[in-house]
């Protein structure tokens, strides 16, 4: 089964930061099964994506099957707490669409659907905030961490591709660049202390293509460079 678990970093952090950055002040035990849901759409995903790229139903059937199985409990328990959930299941069912079709074209790695894919994860800090409602962590406050997520993520996919499959290519390197100088007008935008993290992820995009990484590497270095992020939002606004 663990073959049908994804094992990109990236996607793994983009997973965790918005629910733990949402919940950090206003933990709740309706917390739990919202994130185990988030957890296994997740996990649903990528089999019936692999489905429709392959067309090899008798290889993904059986995970598909499975995850949705456990969906269909904890989709319950979200609606019993808050019909008004059902919006965002929608919403991510639109979002849905883009991926199918870039899984049909076997193009998973096109810009525009991994940039489609940092703003619905990222987007999961809403219904994260929306359920714990009473905490002190504000609407405004969760749309500023919103963006930054959003635009750290974004970064994190140009910076990835000049270190992997388009290490050759100046172009991409020089567009990773400007991005995280402008990355920091964003951070400056939404609160002045986080300039100093995006910073650090400029120097990360300039430095890190000149160097001889494996693969292995530039994951491990994305875990420490997600706690990074973390760590600067719980000094920001907890």
């Amino acid at each position: 089964m663990a073959r049908y678990i994804p094992k990109q970093h990236g996607a793994w952090a983009m997973l965790v930061l918005p629910f733990l950055a949402g919940a950090v002040s206003e933990g709740k035990m309706i917390h739990i099964p919202l994130f185990l849901c988030w957890l296994f759409i997740y996990l649903f995903s990528f089999p019936v994506l692999q489905w429709i790229k392959t067309g090899n139903k008798a290889r993904y059937r059986g995970p598909a099957l499975l995850y949705g199985v456990i969906l269909l409990p904890l989709t319950a328990i979200l609606i019993a707490f808050d019909p008004m959930l059902i919006g965002y299941g929608v919403l991510l069912l639109v979002f849905f669409i883009p991926n199918i079709y870039y899984a049909k074209t076997k193009n998973e790695r096109a810009l525009l659907n991994d940039f489609t894919a940092v703003l619905v994860f990222c987007s999961f800090i809403f219904p994260v905030v929306y359920v714990g409602k009473g905490g002190s962590r504000s609407y405004g406050e969760a749309a500023e961490l919103f963006a930054l997520l959003s635009a750290y993520f974004i970064g994190t996919v140009l910076y990835v591709k000049t270190v992997i499959r388009e290490k050759n290519n100046p172009r991409f390197y020089y567009a990773s660049i400007t991005y995280h100088l402008l990355n920091i007008g964003i951070a400056a935008a939404v609160n002045l202390y986080m300039i100093f993290p995006a910073m650090i992820l400029l120097l990360r995009a300039a430095w890190f293509p000149t160097l001889s990484l494996k693969v292995k590497q530039i994951g491990m270095a994305e875990f420490g460079f997600a706690a990074l992020i973390y760590g600067s939002i719980l000094f920001v606004y907890v």
